[in-house]
């Protein structure tokens, strides 16, 4: 009554408290009110938690068939409940069931239980349900109701023998579950056990002390509710006590078992032999004491029986067996199980709608239990709303009315379960006070919106300009959800809030609502808010738990992360010991993993981080857990043996170093035997942390061998090596104090003085020890003590030439003896102080790679060929600036130099160097610096996004942010794009990019047509990884261009060329007169005619078989290439004879010996022209240095280009002088017999036209460059000789009035103008024009290539001759056309 009396003051005043909160009208805020404080208002009817509870639950039962049982169950409410049962889950329909009947308490009765082999419906799990309407639902706890089976004997009696005074054994093993129901049987009567016969748990009868009367048939008999099933009969026969010895043996062992806390558990150990065995038991290396133990109760037999066990008991059990000079042992391992219990049940909880709640609950059990929550009798799934946090916590978040109820913690493991549970009511908002309200907040914006957060601000109501004393509560919730969730503001008068844990790319609704004295005001209309998206990375990995294995072991379990955003590659587990700061880790693809090869009781910490496609995501929160332990891997340290007497000796020692304990010590085992009779061996325990142990009982006289070993719960660990002492012949005087010592010696250095001394004269007084004193002038100043068997001591840290006096006593228990005096004074201090270290000087950093920096210097304090003798030894410090905050790293060096590893590429460290000899150390010297080299960027540019320019449908605009790893400075970038995103890498498009620019326009690209953009960056090291693919498709036709043609994408604003301005594809054009393109045109025709004609009389000069041959030859070659090109698809052909033994030297030689090959084909549109065959010889670009700048506008922008050629484009970019520019090289399509022959050439030029165009090409620099040459490799004395290229019969011209359009169009048979995108390579300054050239036909390849075989063959010397001069003579014509 007392108790009710306080619980209902609690209650009033709780309630008037948040009644005043209320009548602020303010919501109540997040933490709910809890039990016993209901909230109310004035003229509202107050709602109280309603009492509803079990009052008894069902219990585990077992039966037998055709029996009836009860299962109990009752609860309490007002109303009183009504109560339902559920068996494995699913409701019982009693109402039709004539066995099962509910009675009025609400237990369950089942009457005549079936049980049979392919029927068992009535043995199951049991579950009490009640519920009250209008009010809720309970269940209770889980009952499991067991049936015995029918009696099967899984063994039976057997005759046997047994001698007088012996224990003997008779099996009758059954079901587990109807040992109960076992009894025996002797000649056919009732057996009655005692203290001397048992029935063992198993069934088993035990016959211990044996005598005549125990002779007889057994027989065993199971009673279940049917006919008894007996067993065989066995007749069991008593022999006499023979006069001769028998084996040991056990007849019966302890085998491991499983108990729980409160159960009694027996032990069983038989054993017989001659003599009569006696049997003691151990638990963990101690000996149990069953005389005096009211637990322990040693049964017949020698079986071990402990009552009430608990979790002390735990651990493993030793029958020890003795029998004359005969020992065995047998054991077994007790292992303690407890039910689930409540630390902390929860609580009844009042709140609000769209408030958050935590039901709180504790457990604790062995095995550690699991928690499962349940609401007015159903499973809570967690979700977005309901949420397990803190491992057994239910979190409800944004309340609605319907979440009111009873919510039930139910803990559950293998032994059993448990429940506890708590009401939740939902209030109603007290009505608004008389007086105005606040109207909706104004204004209300998302000021910050971000992946997971969102920070709304507001002004005040139009009602309440000032809006000092209002608070404002938001309201929010999921788009589409109707359970809306609160945050309120934190004070009066504050405009915004923040919003936290919000879920990525997820549109949510906000609303605000303003609060004054008077109550709540209008809510502002709703809030539309989309998060940010976040980076697809996972989310941490869910319920990661770790367990110790073994002790060296530890397995580590996680769930899938709830936010793996894509396939989960793989986990990486990191793991560290305590105390340190070396972390480790391992890849791991499966939800759980043993780390091997830990220390033994250990504790460690683990990690777990999630990696997708994406890369690593979020880390989980640290697990630690320690290794289990193990029995000490080595023995205890500084073992000493004192002898006290003639019969007694003390043993000093020292635990085991700590790394080696492998666990808590939990005593030691001493071990000691007479040096004469090493076989007997006596064994003494010394528990806790004691470190000295006396022996008594010794003989006079003798030598003891003792060595200690230390204890661990797990056993014992190695012992020490043994060490022996001899007890006195006589016991010595200990009844006075010991006499001087015979004889003090002192020897002084400078700051110490070595003691030395005799024991006394009499050495019949015991002597424990000597006692030093000294002191300057007084020896009273320090007292030092040391052992009895020392003769020695060295007293340090004095005074230089300084006079001590010293005296000497020995002592022992009854006190000091008579002190012997000795004066001394100490050397004077000769030798001067050492210099101090001077620091290294000359330290230098070389710089060997990307990584790594080697640091030498000198040592001026080290003779002058610098070679260490001593033992000094260098610290290397160095740290870079880059971040700022960056810590010094160490490392040790014993040499003159020190290899510096694992830098960042492209960065400045400092380096500085300190020597240390003994305990000095310099001073740091001058620091000296090194910028590693540059390495190839290892990620790839990030933020990587594609849009489209407006009033330019085709033309895109990339945009992207450079690499986070870099290693150096980014020179530029490569964009690969195609329309297939599976395509080969060397079909995609290239789009170049020089310098650091982070963003780049794409022209001319198909409408409405998907596109696929990868970006690489490049340094001058070389390229780095590619991006993913980035997905962008052009926007629909305008209707502006014909169907079957379009226009160049000019833009809206173009206008006609003039001076200075830029082309569609912007390349500036130059301001020329129309009547010197004019010439050009001129020119170039008169030249083309020329070459023409010559090459036709040349190339008619011989037809002869051997040519027919070549030819027919070379097209089936040319039959097999990739691409079979037409007419339209031929090149111009290889003006270089023998081309494969040139090598041009480069106009501008590039510091990069590896320029950059990449492949460059995919079509821009479907309506570019058929491919160019583009084979190409990979030794060329084996043995090819030269710059090929200008070579590669032609492999990209070309419209052949861009539908199937795979032209190789060497790219030197970071080599390349700013002031250079790519040109547009033509590609022609008038030599339509080219097509055939090339092929028969050695090598085949990789750009197609663009070798025969380079000179033409290069002219157009600047002066000061010198043209290409040509080396010469001969592999034949009569093929060395080089052909230069053929140039235009004029300077090149160019006509202003002509737009620029590249000259790749101007083919003889179509003149389709088509407006191509070229992209620069290496060009970072100034762009010039491209500049049309023709290049003049030469000789036919096949031509050529004949006439040095038929010279090889055929010729005889004069004829060659000849043909040289001929053949020289049409070269110098053709140099002497391009020189001009």
């Amino acid at each position: 009554m007392a108790a009710e009396r306080g619980a209902r003051l609690l209650l009033s005043t709780s309630s008037f408290w948040l009644c005043c909160l209320l009548l602020l009208g303010r919501p109540v805020p997040a933490a709910a009110a809890r039990s016993g404080s209901p909230p109310q208002s004035p003229g509202s009817s107050v709602r109280t938690f309603t009492p509803f509870y079990f009052l008894v639950e069902p219990v585990d039962t077992l039966s037998v068939r055709g029996s009836s049982v009860i299962l109990n169950c009752s609860a309490y409410s007002e109303p009183s409940p009504k109560i339902e049962w559920k068996k494995d889950g699913t409701f019982l329909n009693l109402v039709s069931d004539d066995r099962r009947q509910l009675l009025s308490d609400g237990s369950l009765f089942i009457r005549n239980v079936v049980h049979s082999k392919h029927s068992k419906p009535d043995e199951g799990y049991y579950q009490c349900v009640a519920t009250v309407e209008n009010l809720g639902t309970i269940v209770s706890r889980t009952a499991k109701l067991t049936v015995a089976g029918l009696p099967r004997f899984a063994s039976q009696p057997e005759p046997s023998s047994v001698y007088a005074g012996n224990s003997a054994i008779l099996n009758c093993e059954v079901n587990v579950d109807l040992v109960p129901f076992v009894r025996w049987e002797q000649n056919r009567q009732p057996l009655l056990l005692h203290d001397r016969v048992i029935k063992l748990p198993s069934g088993t009868l035990v016959i211990s002390n044996a005598t005549e009367g125990d002779g007889g048939l057994y027989r065993c008999i199971v009673e279940s509710g049917g006919p008894p099933k007996y067993s065989d009969e066995a007749e069991l026969k008593v022999l006499p006590d023979p006069e001769f010895t028998s084996n040991l043996v056990f007849l019966k062992q302890p085998s491991s078992l499983v108990r729980v806390i409160g159960q009694s558990v027996v032990l069983p150990c038989v054993a017989s032999g001659l003599p009569t065995p006696a049997i003691r038991w151990m638990k963990n290396e101690e000996a149990l004491d069953t005389e005096s133990s009211e637990k322990l109760v040693l049964l017949a037999g020698g079986s071990l029986e402990i009552s009430d066990v608990t979790e002390e008991d735990a651990g493993t059990y030793f029958c020890i067996a003795e029998s004359g000079n005969e020992t065995i042992e047998a054991q077994a391992e007790l292992t303690v199980q407890a039910q689930p219990e409540f630390l902390k049940q929860p609580t009844n909880i009042y709140a609000h709608e769209s408030m958050d709640i935590v039901f709180e609950c504790e457990v604790t059990g062995k095995p550690t239990p699991t928690v499962k929550w349940v609401k007015n009798g159903d499973m809570v799934i967690p979700s977005d709303y309901f949420k397990i946090v803190k491992e057994h916590n239910l979190q409800v978040l944004g309340l609605v009315k319907s979440d009111e109820g009873f919510y039930q913690c139910i803990a559950e493991n293998d032994v059993g379960n448990a429940q506890a549970g708590a009401q939740l009511i939902i209030l109603e908002h007290a009505p608004a006070t008389t007086g105005p309200l606040p109207s909706a907040p104004r204004d209300v914006v998302a000021s910050l919106v971000s992946t997971r957060f969102i920070k709304l601000t507001w002004r005040t109501p139009a009602s309440d300009p000032h809006g000092d004393n209002l608070t404002y509560s938001v309201f929010y919730t999921k788009e589409g959800i109707a359970r809306e969730r609160v945050e309120n503001t934190s004070r009066p008068g504050e405009m915004q809030v923040t919003i936290q844990n919000l879920m990525p790319a997820t549109v949510y609704v906000f609303r605000v609502m303003a609060q004054n004295k008077h109550g709540s005001g209008e809510s502002s209309a709703p809030l539309r808010v989309e998060t940010q998206p976040e980076v697809q990375l996972p989310g941490p990995a869910p319920n990661i738990r770790a367990y110790a294995a073994s002790p060296t072991s530890i397995t580590v379990t996680w769930e899938t992360p709830l936010s793996g955003n894509g396939e989960i590659q793989n986990y990486k587990l990191y793991y560290m010991e305590k105390g340190t700061d070396k972390e480790q880790d391992v890849d791991i693809s499966s939800h759980s993993h043993t780390i091997n090869g830990l220390k033994k009781y250990t504790e460690y910490s683990f990690r777990v981080v999630a990696y997708n496609k994406h890369g690593p995501g979020v880390s989980t929160q640290d697990v630690a857990v320690r290794t289990l332990s193990d029995v000490p891997s080595a023995a205890p340290q500084n073992l000493s043996l004192e002898v006290r007497n003639s019969k007694s000796i003390v043993i000093h020692w020292q635990p085991p170093p700590p790394a080696t304990q492998n666990g808590q010590i939990t005593g030691y085992k001493i071990r000691y035997r007479k040096a004469s009779r090493k076989s007997d061996v006596t064994e003494t325990l010394v528990t806790g942390t004691q470190l000295s142990q006396l022996i008594e009982g010794l003989d006079r006289g003798t030598e003891y061998n003792f060595r200690v070993a230390a204890l661990t719960v797990n056993g014992t660990g190695p012992a020490t090596d043994w060490l022996s002492a001899e007890t006195f012949e006589s016991d010595l005087d200990e009844t006075r104090v010991p006499e001087v010592p015979s004889s003090l010696h002192v020897r002084p250095l400078v700051t110490s003085i070595v003691v030395s001394w005799t024991p006394p004269e009499n050495q019949n007084i015991v002597v424990r020890g000597y006692a030093i004193g000294y002191g300057i002038g007084s020896p009273h100043a320090q007292t030092i003590k040391v052992d009895y068997k020392q003769r020695y001591y060295t007293i340090e840290n004095l005074d230089p030439s300084s006079h001590y006096v010293i005296t000497l006593k020995a002592f022992n228990n009854v006190g000091e003896g008579i002190p012997l005096y000795e004066s001394a004074v100490t050397r004077p201090h000769t030798v001067p102080d050492p210099t101090p270290m001077m620091p290294p000087v000359g330290v230098q950093a070389s710089i060997l790679s990307h990584d790594t920096i080697r640091i030498t210097w000198a040592d001026n304090s080290l003779p002058k060929h610098q070679k260490i003798t001593d033992s000094r030894y260098y610290t290397v410090r160095w740290k870079t600036n880059i971040p700022a905050n960056t810590k010094y790293k160490n490392a040790n060096a014993t040499t003159l130099s020190y290899l510096v590893t694992g830098l960042k590429a492209n960065t400045l460290y400092e380096f500085s160097v300190m020597v240390t000899k003994g305990r000095r150390s310099s001073t740091w010297s001058m620091t000296a610096h090194g910028t590693t080299f540059e390495f190839v960027p290892t990620s790839p540019p990030k933020d990587v996004t594609v849009v489209s320019k407006e009033g330019k449908p085709r033309t895109i605009i990339v945009n992207w942010q450079p690499p986070s790893e870099a290693n150096g400075k980014i020179t530029g970038y490569i964009i690969y794009y195609s329309t297939d995103v599976n395509a080969e890498i060397h079909d995609w498009v290239i789009e170049p990019v020089v310098g650091n620019r982070l963003t780049h326009q794409i022209q001319e690209l198909t409408l409405d047509t998907p596109y696929y953009f990868k970006i690489q960056a490049r340094n001058s090291k070389g390229m780095g990884p590619m991006s993913e693919a980035v997905q962008f498709r052009t926007p629909k036709a305008s209707g502006s261009a014909g169907k079957g043609s379009r226009l160049p994408d000019l833009g809206s604003d173009y206008k006609p060329p003039m001076s200075g301005s830029n082309s569609p594809h912007g390349s500036p054009t130059s301001p020329l007169d129309s009547s010197v393109l004019l010439v050009i045109i001129v020119s170039v025709g008169v030249v083309t005619i020329v070459v023409v004609v010559v090459i036709a009389v040349f190339c008619t000069r011989r037809t002869t078989s051997h040519q027919k041959k070549k030819r027919a030859a070379c097209k089936s070659v040319n039959g097999s290439h990739k691409y079979k090109g037409n007419s339209k698809d031929v090149k111009p052909p290889d003006l270089w004879i023998h081309h494969e033994r040139l090598e041009l030297k480069p106009i501008d030689k590039s510091p990069d010996p590896n320029p950059i090959m990449t492949d460059t084909p995919i079509p821009r549109n479907s309506q570019d022209i058929t491919p160019v065959d583009n084979s190409m010889d990979s030794n060329i670009h084996q043995r090819r240095n030269s710059y090929r700048g200008h070579e590669s506008e032609d492999s990209m922008s070309t419209l052949a280009g861009r539908r199937g050629m795979r032209p190789k484009m060497m790219m030197p970019f970071d080599s390349q002088p700013p002031q250079q520019s790519v040109r547009n090289t033509p590609s022609t399509d008038t030599m339509p017999a080219s097509s055939s022959q090339t092929c028969c050439t050695d090598h085949q030029d990789p750009e197609g036209a663009t070798s025969s165009s380079y000179l033409a090409s290069s002219q157009e620099e600047d002066s000061g460059q010198s043209l290409p040459t040509a080396h010469v490799r001969p592999s034949h004395p009569l093929k060395s000789f080089a052909v230069p290229a053929a140039p235009p019969p004029g300077p090149p011209t160019y006509d202003p009035a002509l737009p620029s359009t590249p000259l790749l169009a101007q083919q003889a048979l179509n003149h389709h103008i088509h407006s191509v995108k070229t992209a620069s390579i290496g060009t970072l300054g100034r762009s010039r024009p491209p500049m049309p050239v023709v290049v003049p036909s030469a000789p036919e390849v096949q031509e050529t290539t004949r006439m040095l075989e038929d010279s090889e063959s055929s010729y005889e010397p004069d004829e060659l001759t000849k043909e040289m001069a001929h053949l020289e003579g049409l070269m110098k014509d053709l140099n002497a056309i391009t020189t001009a």
